[in-house]
């Protein structure tokens, strides 16, 4: 696990300003936030040093034309340490699921898969849990359509409002 880093003011701010976009320039972020460019970039620097951000490129699924998004439910049948961190490192391992958690209740595990179609989408689910005698079962479920995709993440709780 990773120790949370100390966030002030400006932090908050600058970090809600490069969620919604990165590629804003050093000048425009300090300007909206009340520093230089230059302190801009060394929290910035502190965020990847500390492994708080890092910067990717963010498909637009819809411009692409061909993605097929699914949701897969998992129940091992076996609850050891070692099939835990097994499936962990497949689901790491895989390029085609995005999104892996650990869920409470029924399904011990949710994966999101991002595919180039239905027959893409059996071919990786059958490979990533139809062979493994571990798993007590899975269910796939297809995505019509996503209502929204997001990466945005709070830095502080919500403010409360008054009534």
């Amino acid at each position: 696990m990773s120790t949370p880093i100390t966030l002030d003011e400006f932090d908050h701010r600058l970090l809600e300003l490069l969620q919604q976009d990165a590629g804003a320039t050093l000048s425009a972020l300090g300007e909206e936030v009340g520093l230089s460019a230059s302190a801009v970039q060394r929290r910035i620097k502190r965020y990847r040093e500390t492994g708080l951000m890092r910067q990717v490129a963010v498909l637009n699924p819809a411009m692409l034309g061909n993605i097929t998004l699914s949701a897969v439910l998992v129940a091992l049948e076996r609850e050891s340490a070692r099939h835990h961190a097994a499936f962990y490192a497949r689901m790491r391992g895989a390029p085609e699921v995005q999104q892996c958690y650990v869920l409470a209740g029924e399904w011990d595990y949710l994966v999101i898969l991002a595919t180039t179609g239905l027959p893409a989408t059996r071919e990786v689910a059958e490979r990533l849990f139809g062979n493994d005698d571990t798993l007590k079962r899975y269910e796939t479920r297809m995505v019509f359509e996503p209502i929204k995709l997001g990466l945005h993440l709070p830095t502080r709780p919500p403010v409360k409002r008054k009534k």
